[in-house]
């Protein structure tokens, strides 16, 4: 009863912030302590570790896919549910999609084991102990799969079931101990790169243990109960949350794409230099992102009562925000584009000046990128996973895939640079024609 109160609230900016808030400060500490990694590997063990989970990143963001797939999807069937009266189905789906993670965590564990020798054997991108530095990796990052897979579920349902602040408290909690553990098992107990992967799995499984607990009290709105096995939510689930799978895969595989045509233009100065903008862009955008999460609950109960008013007067303030969100980061970064390179590469390095130049036009992107996050989550809200999909590989893959093989072509190494706000800006142009398109059927 609790919960439908916070939705029964008037749509204002105050209680449109209420959950997105949260969201927003959790994804953007998520996004620093990914940061924080590469800044202890790069300056503890060097640049051929900070480039091997570089080169780990499709395979990272293969686990990452499939966990937001089944988070975002799950969560925007589960609530629509809620908002229709139907609760107690809505618990017995909820705990059938934490069970099928589990299970696709485990499968995917043991086939990372059993492929991962074939995946590095003969990498010859960079030096002999990069693909050595890959395997150390990834072979202790897989065995936190599970519970990577139920800290994105779980971040999510908290924040539909009105646990924002408690989500925050663990990404923050985790965040903290990944941080700390970085020192301890990189440069206390000399692991390696190895510390790194278990001091990201650690601090990513907080939010999975503390949401067993969580679910487990049944005077929450979602809890565990006894499941009931619909193969046809799991696939709703799966269809609502594929822009979001689509999206992180094809992030990987525009990360090689990257990577590879640096190489040519420029050799490792320029992977460094990618690897070092990929994380300021990465920072940046979590903004939007955690902004998109948090709403998310919202679109989908709204939808699901039928409520259009509201619903229209959540997109419309939403686009404001973010329109003001986009105007603070732009300036942000490039405010900040050189004290934050300066942290990675010293100012006489090669890498640094590359990567200085690189962000500042880089940044020009981050005028696009909120509207795309939020136009993508926004139809995965509504149960239009299509639009949503195709709204998320046209910007991640098709659009970037059209600025990579152009624009450095016709510009060279600034030419890769202007890919990433290229794509954004071609990527706008479709959330805005998509948004128009269904502007009647939504009521929005």
């Amino acid at each position: 009863m609790e919960k439908q109160n916070a939705y029964s609230r008037p749509v204002t900016l105050g209680n449109i912030l209420r959950f997105a808030v949260p969201t927003i400060v959790m994804s953007v500490f998520m996004s620093f302590y990914t940061m924080a990694d590469g800044l202890f590997v790069s300056n503890l063990i060097g640049t051929d570790a900070l480039s091997a989970i570089n080169l780990t990143a499709p395979v990272i963001q293969l686990v990452t896919a499939v966990s937001t797939m089944l988070a975002t999807g799950g969560s925007a069937v589960i609530m629509r549910k809620m908002g229709e009266g139907k609760t107690e189905e809505a618990k017995q789906d909820f705990t059938f999609l934490i069970l099928v993670n589990v299970v696709v965590g485990l499968l995917m564990c043991v086939l990372g084991y059993a492929l991962m020798g074939k995946l590095f054997e003969g990498m010859g991108l960079f030096s002999a102990g990069v693909a050595d530095y890959c395997t150390e990796y990834l072979s202790h990052y897989l065995l936190f799969t599970i519970p990577i897979l139920l800290m994105n579920n779980f971040t999510l349902y908290m924040i539909a079931s009105e646990k924002a602040t408690l989500s925050l408290f663990c990404s923050v909690a985790g965040g903290v101990l990944n941080i700390i553990l970085d020192y301890i098992l990189i440069a206390v107990c000399d692991m390696g790169i190895a510390g790194a992967a278990v001091a990201t799995g650690l601090g990513y499984s907080v939010t999975a243990i503390a949401g067993l607990f969580v679910f487990s009290r049944r005077k929450n709105l979602l809890h565990f109960t006894k499941p009931s096995y619909r193969f046809r939510v799991l696939l709703d689930a799966s269809t609502n949350g594929c822009s979001e799978m689509a999206t992180a895969l094809v992030t990987g595989i525009i990360t090689l794409l990257f990577n590879w045509t640096m190489l040519k233009y420029v050799g490792e100065n320029g992977v460094a230099a990618v690897t070092i903008i990929m994380y300021v862009l990465m920072f940046t955008s979590s903004l939007y992102a955690g902004y998109s999460y948090g709403v998310a609950p919202m679109a989908s109960y709204y939808y699901g009562e039928g409520n259009c008013e509201k619903l229209k007067k959540l997109v419309s303030l939403s686009l404001k925000t973010i329109s003001v969100i986009s105007i603070v980061t732009v300036t942000l970064s490039l405010a900040v584009t050189e004290p934050l390179v300066a942290v990675f590469a010293r100012p006489d390095n090669p890498v640094y000046g590359l990567a200085v130049t690189g962000n500042r036009i880089c940044s020009i992107a981050l005028c696009f990128i909120g509207f795309n996050i939020f136009a993508s989550g926004l139809f995965t809200a509504l149960s239009n996973g299509i639009v949503s999909a195709v709204l998320a590989f046209s910007r991640s893959f098709v659009f970037m895939l059209i600025a990579m093989l152009t624009l450095p072509a016709l510009f060279g190494v600034t030419g890769v640079w202007l890919a990433t706000p290229a794509a954004e800006f071609m990527a706008v142009l479709l959330s805005a024609a998509m948004f128009l398109k269904y502007r009647k059927r939504y009521g929005y």
